[in-house]
């Protein structure tokens, strides 16, 4: 008696890993993936991407900080499934076509930093600050947080506080803080142009940019 042909094994679908779609600095990435893999692994582990830095590795020191939609996130606390269908940006993603974010500029131009550790996170972090602050989000030390107000001044005492979350063992925040501010002084719409912010209005700071010197 012959036996039935057998029928072509098929393994059950994994129940740990799942291949997702990153999309990270404008690149699409497809990994497959332990569910329990954080968005900060997958970038460093996986994709090479080492500017996002591993420090605490419990979402308190902001060294990781990645913007999600443009939004801060701890890529440490941020399991890389969650992140698919969602435009990831990492510190090697600012520049444009070579040229510097102004925030790394700014960074550069005032020694923002000491040993650089901590330096890709609070970039990152100063990147969506800056953004927060021209919506006109208010923070914990806004004098005035009706909506009708607008952006309050972004003062030292104001960037001290949105920054907060992002600590550096150098103590390098004076430098941080006046990147911060310099770089918030002139801001990139979407067309490519240098438009004021409330912030150059406020404290008279001008930031030292090409398109400055060149209005000047």
């Amino acid at each position: 008696m012959t036996p039935p042909p057998s029928s072509p094994s098929t393994s059950p679908p994994s129940t740990t890993h799942s291949s997702v779609t990153l999309d990270i600095n404008g690149a699409k990435h497809t990994l497959t993936v332990d569910h329990r893999t954080t968005l900060l692994d997958a970038l460093r582990e996986r994709l090479d991407l080492t500017g996002t830095k591993k420090g605490c590795d419990q979402g308190q020191c902001g060294a990781c900080t990645v913007l999600l939609d443009g939004r801060r996130a701890v890529a440490c606390l941020q399991l890389a499934v969650a992140a698919e269908g969602r435009a990831v940006t990492t510190v090697e993603g600012l520049a444009e076509g070579g040229r510097l974010h102004p925030v790394q500029q700014a960074f550069l131009d005032l020694d923002g930093y000491q040993c650089g550790y901590c330096t890709p996170g609070q970039i990152c972090s100063a990147v969506a600050v800056i953004e927060e602050h021209a919506a006109g989000w208010p923070s914990a030390v806004t004098d005035d947080v009706r909506p009708e107000a607008g952006p309050p001044p972004l003062t030292d005492d104001e960037i001290r506080e949105r920054m907060s979350g992002n600590l550096c063992r150098c103590a390098a925040y004076v430098s941080i803080v006046q990147a911060v501010s310099r770089a918030a002084a002139v801001r990139t719409d979407s067309a490519g142009h240098s438009v004021t912010t409330e912030h150059a209005a406020a404290t008279g700071r001008a930031a030292t940019t090409p398109a400055k010197r060149a209005a000047a």
